[in-house]
């Protein structure tokens, strides 16, 4: 039985600034990409526009929008899915991953200061203080926080768009990770080691870690979806 709503699974009213169409996408993507829709889940225009508090025109251009990109599936009339991942898919997506997910963490060592290393220390915090509710709505939220804020301190935005694409895809799986991943805290461990080579300011200990973390993700993952050779891990 799946646990109540939080806050963390719930689309989030938008303000009125800006083109409604946009932000209604935005909003979108960023549920998306956090796991808060679990494979399977059937979203529809009327329930995507009440939960952004807008009309229907811009829940259907961002229903759309991500149909287009493969993010959702239409398989029929007022029928939208996200889609369920298929082998082929987590292989490709991993193997992209750790390319480009490596890169951005690497780059981002020259742009991390004191403050920032704070701030990932203060999301891990957050994370960990998850797990021991068992709130994994929040814990898949804060994760991509910690990811994304690593990630755009690459000031490479281009890139970073790229990796969005890609969680887009493996996003709603990350369900699959619990509770598992809270009981054996390989994700801890691997941010913690982020972290440690953020402070030191060591862009080489800062890639492994996120490849690390990649790579435990799809072990795991691969056991959930009931994929063979879970311990073969692309790339």
């Amino acid at each position: 039985m799946r646990e109540a709503a939080t806050d963390d699974t719930q689309l989030r009213r938008l303000d009125r600034q800006g083109s409604l169409g946009e932000l209604a996408y935005e909003a979108l993507k960023d549920t998306m990409i956090r796991g808060a829709f679990p494979p399977g889940e059937k979203l529809t225009v009327r329930r995507v526009a009440g939960d952004l508090g807008v009309s229907t025109t811009p829940a259907r251009d961002a229903i759309t929008r991500l149909i287009s990109e493969g993010a959702l599936v239409n398989l029929g009339p007022k029928t939208v899915v996200v889609p369920v991942l298929t082998r082929a898919t987590l292989d490709e997506v991993t193997k992209m991953r750790l390319a480009l997910e490596g890169l951005a963490a690497q780059e981002a060592v020259a742009n991390v200061g004191e403050a920032a290393a704070a701030e990932f220390e203060a999301i891990q915090v957050e994370i960990n203080a998850a797990m021991d509710r068992a709130d994994y709505q929040c814990v898949l939220a804060r994760n991509k926080d910690f990811h994304f804020l690593l990630y755009g301190l690459s000031k490479m935005p281009r890139l970073v768009a790229v990796i969005e694409t890609l969680w887009l895809r493996v996003g709603p799986s990350l369900n699959g990770l619990y509770p598992e991943y809270a009981i054996n805290r390989l994700g801890v461990s691997n941010h913690q080691w982020a972290i440690r080579g953020l402070h030191d300011r060591d862009g080489a200990t800062v890639r492994a870690a996120i490849e690390n973390d990649i790579r435990d993700g799809y072990r795991r993952l691969t056991k959930s979806l009931g994929f063979d050779r879970a311990d073969d891990v692309p790339g």
